[in-house]
């Protein structure tokens, strides 16, 4: 808990609209840093890095995402609960933001609903006209967004700058194709019997911290695009990036509230399930979340897609251009100070090529330029949260006393913030921890495996099934191999990635749904069969009149 002291001034009887909580900067403004309720003045307060402009009405005189206790109007204490924001790479305090109340929360559903009612009746051209809008403003402003991920998490602001861009395609992507995706589509009985893609309501998003602005432009644009809400719960440290995105929404012309922030404890998630204004439920992050949140779906009988653990096979054959496969296998784990889902978490190479690559692997990790995330040059930052990097520290240490052999790093870079040296495990079998577990962090787990069908077993060999990729000049029976693997997705000498051309999601305990391509912008439509029997009926009339 926080305690924050300030003066709220408000003589106006009337509730202002709610608001959810910004970090801004205060401006002034004409009133000498005042603003304007409907019929009177407040105080704008400044408490760090976190201004709150809201009150609700006089009697009570609170901030309502504070708190709904009643106060007076004088000096006092408001002690809240805040999400917080720490730069990781030297552990400073970059914003704190105070979570909504129960009231709070409500508000933030009203406001996403009212935002639906308006979105839900748009075409969808002229959704596509809003994404078109919203690419132009990321691109306006894509070095500002990028230097907020870079503080909230530490992702290199070279990668950062990167996601921001990659967003924005996204957007030009969807607003070219989307249409389209939205017609209705025939079926076999005639143009009197087809398939409609409608609107259900506001979907509520709870997404993580490692892609702040692709992960959430990833799962809303689909869902907005379909002519729903979306209602982000964003993880506790990448708020400011989550405001920054509602922002941009609303200044490229989507209405008020149909995507909607709503920061909050995870204690009151089951609530916001439970509202009627909610019709799914979308989640990227652990098992035991998805598996708590879905639980709570079920109860409400909403729909829900999950994105959960991975721990992604990287299968190099004996045949595969080698330096190619170290270069990407070196690079995707890395990337993101290893924090990214569809990563090249379990390296399993065939034995005939298994040291050579090793070594080559061991050699271009040991290249990569580590330090502060705000240098262009620097391709691995701090990891995101402190807990992570003593998870990491932890599964490391625990398979090496378990026989891995540690080529590279496996410590804490000494100073200030929260980096780990990136790392190669070599020898790693399959009754260690760099095996069964998903290490979410900058290290490389190297298995030999003795043929492809070796491979494809050990790659099959795990609770996870997100992603994976094969590295052959074999590509025929690359995608024989493709087809055995228990993965939602598979990549032929190349990088698993996420792109809106086609659908990502998991299979096992790495979850189910997809996002991204047409079956991401469908999976939150009433998919509504339209049968116009009328023809029918009258072709049957007048069978009817000529037996008579």
């Amino acid at each position: 808990m926080t305690v924050f002291t300030g003066r709220f001034n408000c003589s106006c009887a009337k509730a202002m609209p709610h608001r959810t909580p910004t970090a801004v900067e205060d401006k002034g403004g004409s009133e000498g840093g005042r603003s304007r309720c409907d019929c009177s003045v407040f105080e704008k307060q400044s408490f760090g890095n976190v201004l709150f402009i809201k009150v609700t009405d006089a009697s009570r005189v609170v901030v309502s995402f504070i708190t709904q206790t009643r106060r007076n109007a004088n000096m006092g204490t408001i002690e809240v609960a805040v999400a917080k924001s720490t730069n990781p790479a030297t552990g400073e305090e970059v914003g704190a933001y105070p979570y909504l109340d129960e009231q709070g929360v409500a508000g933030i559903v009203r406001k996403a609903a009212d935002g639906f009612t308006v979105w839900s009746d748009t075409t969808p051209a002229a959704r596509a006209d809003v994404f078109r809008r919203l690419a132009e403003l990321l691109r306006r402003d894509t070095a500002k967004l990028a230097g907020v991920i870079t503080a909230e998490m530490g992702k290199p602001v070279t990668q950062a700058q990167a996601e921001v861009t990659k967003c924005a395609n996204m957007l030009d992507w969807y607003a070219e194709h989307g249409p389209a995706m939205l017609e209705n589509t025939a079926t076999t009985i005639g143009p009197e019997a087809y398939i409609s893609y409608l609107p259900t309501g506001t979907v509520l998003a709870i997404m993580p911290w490692n892609f702040p602005v692709w992960q959430i432009f990833r799962g809303a644009a689909p869902i907005i695009l379909g002519g729903n809400g979306y209602l982000l719960k964003p993880a506790s440290n990448v708020v400011g990036c989550a405001l920054a995105m509602e922002s941009l929404w609303e200044e490229a012309g989507l209405p008020k509230g149909t995507f909607a922030v709503v920061n909050c404890d995870r204690h009151q998630i089951p609530s916001v399930i439970h509202d009627p204004a909610i019709t799914g439920v979308a989640v990227t992050g652990g098992t035991v979340a998805g598996q708590s949140v879905a639980a709570e779906a079920g109860r409400a009988l909403k729909k829900v897609i999950l994105e959960l653990g991975g721990s992604d096979p990287f299968i190099v054959l004996a045949d595969a251009d080698l330096d190619k496969a170290v270069d990407a296998a070196a690079t995707g784990r890395m990337m993101n100070a290893g924090q990214v889902c569809i990563s090249a978490k379990r390296i399993i190479v065939e034995r005939a090529v298994y040291t050579e690559f090793t070594t080559k692997l061991a050699s271009k990790v040991k290249s990569f330029k580590v330090g502060d995330p705000t240098d262009p040059e620097t391709f691995v930052g701090p990891m995101a949260k402190e807990e992570g990097l003593l998870d990491v520290d932890d599964q490391v240490k625990r398979s090496v006393a378990e026989g891995a052999e540690l080529l590279t790093g496996g410590h804490r870079i000494p100073g200030p913030g929260s980096f780990y040296a990136p790392t190669v495990l070599a020898g790693v079998t399959e009754a260690m921890t760099a095996f069964k577990e998903e290490i979410f962090g900058p290290v490389a787990t190297v298995i030999a495996a003795e043929d492809a069908e070796d491979a494809l077993a050990k790659a099959n060999n795990s609770e996870f099934g997100l992603s994976a990729a094969i590295w052959t000049a074999d590509n025929t029976k690359a995608r024989a191999m493709a087809r055995k693997i228990d993965a939602g997705g598979v990549f032929i000498n190349g990088l698993s990635v996420s792109d809106p051309r086609i659908p990502i999601g998991g299979v096992k305990k790495s979850g189910f749904g997809r996002e991204l391509s047409y079956l991401g912008v469908h999976e939150f439509t009433n998919i509504q069969a339209v049968w116009d029997q009328t023809p029918l009926n009258a072709a049957k009339e007048a069978a009817q009149g000529v037996t008579q």
